[in-house]
Order: structure tokens, then sequence, then C-alpha cells
């Protein structure tokens, strides 16, 4: 099942079982899907996953940043509420990669592309984020990357 697919199926079920945050994150998901593809005027339905995965994991640190702001302002009420809708949120990305899959995955996609050194690196992290789209921190890569390239 795609990813807009399941977000659709999901906002049903968290109606149906009249779950308020998940609902809300949830729905804010969608919205951010729809404005990504009336961007180029596309179906929602059409895009791919990576770009679903890179606005989930924005959506993601946008709530976490938010909860530590009302932590800092004594709004613990506010706090959890971006807490539970961040993990309803990563809910939906893929499992992350450790350090040892991810630098498996840049090493094949240095091999496919015949990158040789630092001068590829732009290339090479194009590529290994089309890939890894929402299992790996984009620092991490980009140092993984970077590393593997000097090596």
């Amino acid at each position: 099942m795609a990813l807009f697919e399941k977000i659709n199926a999901d906002i049903l079920e968290a109606m149906r079982n009249r779950e308020k945050d998940r609902l809300a994150a949830l729905r804010d998901v969608k919205s951010k899907y729809l404005l990504e593809a009336a961007k180029d005027g596309s179906d929602p339905a059409s895009l791919p996953d990576a770009v679903g995965f890179a606005i989930l994991g924005k959506l993601l640190k946008q709530r976490q940043e938010t909860a530590e702001l009302y932590d800092q302002q004594s709004r613990p009420d506010l706090a959890e509420e971006e807490r539970a809708q961040a993990a309803h949120i990563a809910a939906l990305m893929p499992p992350a990669l450790s350090e040892e899959e991810c630098a498996a995955a840049v090493r094949e996609v240095i091999h496919a592309l015949g990158a040789q050194g630092m001068g590829d690196m732009g290339r090479v992290m194009a590529a290994a984020q089309e890939n890894l789209a929402g299992r790996v921190e984009g620092k991490m890569l980009a140092a993984m990357v970077r590393t593997l390239l000097n090596a």
C-alpha cells in the first residue's frame, strides 16, 4: 500500500476510533502531502513515497521542536499533545537504518555511480537520499558519504 493510501486509511480508522491526537497529526500530514502535489499539479497518490517520507520527517522534527518550546514555557499540556502527535507521525516512518546498514547502502550507491572522490559527493548524496528517504538522518548520511568517499 502506498504511503498516501495508508494515510487516508489511517484517517478513517482514527475517525472511527475517535483518536483526537492521531487524527490531527494525520490530517496535517495529508494537508502537507496535498500542498506538495499541488505545486506541480500532480495527483497526491502519484507522489513517490520518498517525497512523503521527507514530509513526515519535516513534520516530526517540527513537532519535537514545538514540544521542547512548550516545555521551556512551562506548558506541559501542550507539550504532551505535540509529543503524542509526533509519535503518530513517527509510526508512519520506515524503520531507521543502523550505521552499518547505512554504510552498506552508501557503498552500493558509490559503486553504482562509479564515484571516485569528493568531487562526486553531490551525485552520491542525491542518489543516496532518494534511496534512503526517511530511513536515515541527513547529517548522518552526509558524514557517511564524506567518510566513504575519502577512504
